[in-house]
């Protein structure tokens, strides 16, 4: 099969030691476990994974959060600042950094993952506080929930939570939406990747029906298809934040099980094409994307990016993510 995870020919042993570096030992760590099927007890595995908070990206986030667990300059003084604080400004503050460390592989196993997350259980998730996650936005409460069941804390109530909230304000057409009595979108696809986080063993029967209907919503659609084209969501990017695009659509779908429906092929064609010469793919776009079809005005030019490698170049997190993408296509095939 075109584009399969088969380490047998030089580009492809070339792009693997690529990934396996270990100047990044994220990439390393998930290339070793997602791409080549490593165990959690492998040494090699057990080391990059005690490495991801020293070496590469994860050491350079944390470097500059402070010693109670935020990135913002103080804690929240006044009410407006309590309401803003961990969430804003935009991909600047604490969570848009938890979110990319626990995509990095970072757990609760280190010290300042636990004061992160008892910030945003103090904050934004405490019972008794009107200013709380539990009937937010999906887009939010998607985000909070996998990043701190992958930190951890997937049993915990409080992020159980959030997922009852996600199955309860989920659309009749099987999709979400962040505006109230509006049907699904496939922009709203933080849902689907927050119940992909949560081990299958650990899911309850409506989460996978939840599931089910929302699998189908991204099917139906062949991950693309609403209204008009949307460039960007042709465009991969990372950290994606809040934002879809095709790869999005395409890791949660397979990581979700559904990587032989036939559906999926028209994406699936697209990643292929996307493949460059040397078996690498690009970073298109650093979010916010405003390149060409985005239809985004000036405002979005006061939001300051955040980027872990460079727009226009080969990227190793695109490319892990692709591949795993094709693995688990060959796998199911």
């Amino acid at each position: 099969m075109q584009g399969a995870i088969q380490i047998v020919d030089s580009q492809d042993v070339q792009v693997t030691n690529w990934l396996l570096e270990e100047a990044q030992p994220s990439v390393r760590y998930h290339a070793l476990v997602d791409l080549l099927d490593r165990k959690a007890d492998d040494p090699d595995v057990k080391a990059a994974l005690s490495t991801i908070r020293r070496v590469g990206w994860a050491r350079d986030l944390l470097r500059t959060q402070k010693p109670t667990g935020y990135w913002e300059a103080h804690e929240p003084r006044t009410v407006r600042e309590w309401v803003s604080f961990l969430r804003f400004p935009r991909f600047g503050s604490s969570i848009w950094k938890g979110i990319i460390l626990s995509d990095l592989g970072l757990t609760a196993a280190d010290r300042r993952i636990r004061r992160l997350a008892d910030l945003i259980f103090e904050y934004k998730l405490h019972l008794s506080s009107e200013v709380n996650f539990f009937t937010e936005e999906v887009c939010i409460v998607g985000n909070t929930a996998r990043m701190l069941t992958r930190f951890g804390y997937g049993e915990d109530r409080r992020v159980r939570k959030l997922y009852d909230w996600m199955i309860e304000d989920q659309r009749e057409d099987g999709g979400w939406n962040c505006a109230a009595g509006k049907p699904g979108t496939l922009d709203c696809w933080e849902a689907l990747a927050a119940f992909a986080s949560v081990p299958k063993a650990n899911r309850t029967a409506a989460m996978e029906r939840s599931i089910s209907r929302g699998a189908e919503f991204y099917l139906e659609r062949k991950l693309f298809e609403e209204g008009r084209r949307y460039a960007p969501w042709f465009r991969f990017h990372y950290p994606t934040h809040y934002y879809y695009d095709l790869l999005v659509g395409l890791d949660v779908l397979t990581g979700l099980g559904y990587a032989r429906d036939r559906r999926l092929r028209p994406a699936l064609r697209i990643l292929r094409e996307k493949r460059q010469s040397d078996g690498t793919w690009f970073l298109d776009r650093i979010h916010p994307d405003e390149g060409p079809g985005s239809g985004r005005g000036a405002g979005w030019k006061k939001v300051r990016p955040l980027a872990l490698e460079r727009a226009g170049e080969p990227s190793k997190w695109i490319t892990l993510t692709a591949l795993r993408v094709l693995k688990r296509v060959e796998d199911a095939s």
